[in-house]
């Protein structure tokens, strides 16, 4: 069964990171080719207005596989030049891709979020938590670096000393110190975090895709870009908004007070 489980209902993908028996660890060999195809298939889907990220079983992703590095196997073995290509091929993979993502994803962190699984969770959009989630940034403790973009990701999600604390002293934190330090949104049971996930993802579906992908993309650009540059790009977004078929469908609904079907134009 493959690593990465993709399921679509209606205009909402679930990705679910399936090895639950190894606490779904991820950078193995082929990790990166999945999760492109997988972020492939979502961007050019019409369909798919937001995706969910979860995990199977008790864990979302323990990160790294330890064992590996411990015996210098799989993408840990050979000179470090090998293992820099395999690091951008599996694990670099997975963070491209889903950083590239176009359309909102909701990370259900359902469990353990530790070093690359952490760091994961934080290229959704919106993360929601299980009150059973850990979180951690636990690379120094191994004798590593963040590998794998957190160190550029983290800060931009948790602030800048938030994310320090976590890296420099390695502890994990729980779910509802995350969302004390604003890393998740909501934290829930345990039992309910998929519908809750599902339902929010539901909302978001509703809006119209294309302005929906544009505003994606706004914000991302957002992270790296000077204000002006953001000013021109709303700018001319705007007015491919104001040009599209749904923007005269949202507000004649709004006007005839009725749900509105958009058709992506």
């Amino acid at each position: 069964m493959s690593a990465l489980l993709f399921e679509k209902d209606g205009a909402i993908a679930t990705l679910t990171i399936n090895r639950p028996e190894e606490r779904n660890i991820l950078g193995e060999l082929g990790d990166g080719a999945l999760f492109a195809e997988a972020a492939a298939r979502i961007n050019g889907d019409d369909e798919i207005r937001c995706a969910i990220l979860t995990g199977a079983g008790p864990a979302f992703s323990a990160g790294g596989n330890l064992k590996a590095m411990r015996d210098k196997t799989g993408p840990f073995a050979g000179t470090p030049d090998e293992i820099r290509e395999a690091y951008k091929r599996d694990i670099h993979a997975i963070v491209r891709s889903l950083w590239t993502l176009e359309v909102p994803m909701i990370a259900a962190v359902n469990g353990a979020a530790i070093g690359l699984g952490n760091d994961v969770a934080c290229l959704a959009d919106i993360r929601i938590a299980s009150d059973t989630a850990v979180f951690g940034a636990t690379f120094l403790k191994v004798g590593l670096v963040p590998g794998d973009g957190g160190a550029w990701l983290l800060p931009r999600v948790i602030g800048a000393s938030r994310a320090a604390e976590l890296l420099f002293a390695g502890e994990t934190i729980d779910a509802a110190t995350a969302l004390k330090w604003g890393l998740v949104s909501r934290v829930v049971p345990s039992e309910m975090l998929m519908e809750e996930a599902t339902g929010l993802a539901a909302k978001i579906a509703r809006q119209p895709p294309g302005v929906l992908r544009m505003t994606k993309k706004l914000m991302r650009d957002a992270m790296t870009a000077d204000f002006e540059s953001i000013m021109e790009r709303s700018a001319a977004c705007q007015a491919e908004a104001h040009a599209s078929v749904d923007h005269g469908e949202a507000l004649a609904a709004f006007f005839e007070k009725r749900a509105p079907v958009f058709k992506g134009r």
